[in-house]
């Protein structure tokens, strides 16, 4: 983790200068202050500092991200994002209907994304999903993950080192399990995914990420409506089931599918960060080997670790005043982000949290989220980097960096923090 101590900037509604400071005690009167969060270009696995200050400065503070309007409270402590992101006082719904501080540069949300979803609603969408992303589907689906990823591993192995671990095997394995389980054709998967890899950049703007949503939705559209009449397991035809059964709208549907379809990024830019972790951290990389049969704790301590996303990801309106637990109170139609980056850093929770401790137990990590809406592909996203860390450790024993670990490239102008390339050799 960095060890930089720089505090963001401060300023005060409308935008105009403000001392920096403490923030005043609960109950005092005095607003704090609003710091400004830019999306920083962080390399490799570097712990944002804005976000380690905003940590240091208080439980909760109040933060400005670069696009949308106003500001908003930032949570920070593990009890308090659990809070927040369990408690139904606490809306998605209500950030559709306002232009909230954000990251992303184009907000668009459609109906029926389960992100924006509040209970008992969200429920009711997911239910045509369960499915397709239940511990029993993951265990039908492993035999054929295992295969897929085989023939990735294959095929390094047959050119010779070294190789580019990002190309190879990291981005195209999750992209077509992803696929598989969604329903998207072989011929259909590149252009599926330069869509969603534009749709979680933050380059090209506004323009760029909209032209990017309107091709995968309208593909989605087209692909729900043709698989309305399907007996398939796949998630495309479970959801035109779904419509033609009047269970969800075709809207609803399309907007389910869409975070879904995307959410394959993520296995490729966590698992780029681990690797690389082990990769440059022999102690770590000797642990992985010597006690294969213990690794799962590890990936867990990893999970909880890396820094996984730019700044924060989305917001909820508080729809009544709500004390937290350091006295802060959240007022009626305040905006609130939690970061689960810092709840996974927070001392009272994970003893010496900015060290990786593979034997780390309990590990509450809350690298999937929390209540309502903990990731619906989470025991996919497990099994898929569970099968990637064991293959290549496996049938590569000495697997290792092709070049200095600062020449690693990493991703520019992205939600999602991993390495662009990862050469290899063994």
């Amino acid at each position: 983790m960095t060890t930089e101590t720089n505090a963001p900037a401060t300023t005060t509604e409308p935008g105009g200068p403000a001392p920096a400071g403490p923030l005043p005690p609960p109950g005092c009167g005095a607003a704090p202050p609003v710091r400004d969060w830019p999306a920083l270009e962080l390399a490799g696995t570097d712990f944002d500092p804005v976000l380690a200050a905003l940590m240091r400065e208080g439980p909760v503070t109040r933060i400005r991200l670069p696009h949308g309007e106003g500001w908003a409270w930032l949570a920070t402590r593990h009890e308090d994002v659990r809070t927040v992101t369990n408690d139904p006082r606490f809306s998605r719904s209500e950030v559709t209907r306002r232009q909230v501080t954000r990251l992303a540069p184009h907000f668009g949300p459609r109906p029926g994304s389960l992100a924006w979803a509040d209970q008992p609603d969200h429920n009711r969408l997911r239910k045509p999903l369960a499915g397709a992303f239940t511990v029993g589907a993951m265990k039908r689906l492993r035999p054929r993950a295992q295969e897929i990823l085989d023939g990735l591993v294959d095929g390094v192995l047959r050119d010779e080192p070294p190789a580019d671990l990002i190309e190879r095997v990291l981005e195209p394995f999750p992209i077509t399990v992803v696929s598989e389980v969604m329903g998207v054709p072989e011929a259909d998967r590149e252009r599926v995914h330069a869509w969603t890899r534009q749709i979680i950049s933050t380059s090209g703007g506004a323009g760029a990420a909209e032209t990017a949503k309107q091709g995968l939705y309208g593909w989605i559209t087209e692909t729900v409506r043709a698989r309305a009449g399907g007996t398939g397991e796949d998630v495309y035809t479970l959801l035109g089931a779904a419509v033609a059964r009047g269970e969800v709208g075709e809207e609803e549907a399309v907007g389910l599918a869409g975070p879904l379809q995307i959410g394959g990024e993520a296995v490729t830019h966590n698992c780029g960060q681990m690797l690389f972790l082990m990769l440059t951290r022999p102690e770590l990389m000797a642990r992985m080997r010597e006690r294969p049969a213990e690794r799962g704790p590890v990936l867990d301590e990893l999970l909880r670790w890396i820094p996984h996303r730019s700044t924060v990801g989305l917001a909820r309106i508080a729809l009544e005043d709500v004390e937290l637990s350091d006295g802060t109170r959240i007022q009626a139609g305040d905006p609130v982000y939690v970061s689960y980056l810092a709840g996974n850093r927070d001392p009272a929770v994970f003893p010496d949290p900015d060290r990786i401790v593979p034997d780390r137990d309990p590990n509450p990590h809350l690298a999937f989220g929390h209540g309502t809406h903990y990731c619906t592909g989470a025991v996919l996203a497990r099994l898929q980097t569970e099968l990637l860390v064991d293959t290549l450790l496996d049938r590569l024993p000495k697997l290792r960096l092709a070049v200095p670990a600062e020449a690693v490239e990493w991703r520019r102008k992205t939600m999602i923090r991993g390495p662009r390339t990862l050469p290899v050799t063994w």
